[in-house]
């Protein structure tokens, strides 16, 4: 089955822009671009439930991307199937540069886990684990207006 972008991003349960996002960060292939017929299929559909899977077990998209890389499709829907089974584990802050960006906000959980977005060199947007949907539906719609302006390297 084949699906167009906005069928994809409801079957999986994501928005449009993070399905691109995703192809971005490489976290899922490219559709081979068709114009207003680019189509997305059956490892597109398996990819965004694992990662919303993983996510949901408080992985970083860093992790999830190795956990993914060279996995076929049923391996794939396997770890979307089991994925939210495994108990969560705790990961160091995002490195920053000095102790004190590195060091958790007062009053944070123990184990308060973050993404990090890289907008341009020297520029982060960094984003909660658990935020609500709103929020990172934000963090997404800065990171894609904004990466693009200053490729990494420019100053």
């Amino acid at each position: 089955m084949t699906y167009k972008l906005d069928e994809l991003a409801e079957e999986a349960g994501v928005a449009p822009r993070t399905v691109r996002y995703y192809v971005q960060r490489g976290l899922l292939p490219a559709p081979e671009f068709r114009g207003k017929d680019t189509s997305y299929g059956r490892e597109h559909l398996a990819r965004l439930r694992a990662i919303k899977a993983l996510q949901q077990a408080h992985l970083p998209l860093e992790e999830i991307q190795a956990r993914l890389a060279g996995a076929g499709v049923d391996e794939i829907e396997r770890i979307a199937r089991t994925a939210t089974a495994a108990p969560p584990r705790a990961t160091a802050p995002c490195p920053g540069p000095g102790d004190a960006a590195a060091a958790p906000r007062a009053g944070a959980p123990r184990g308060e886990r973050w993404e990090r977005i890289e907008l341009a060199d020297g520029v982060e947007l960094h984003v909660r684990s658990d935020a609500p949907e709103r929020s990172r539906r934000i963090a997404l719609e800065v990171q894609s207006r904004y990466a693009t302006l200053a490729p990494k390297g420019s100053r």
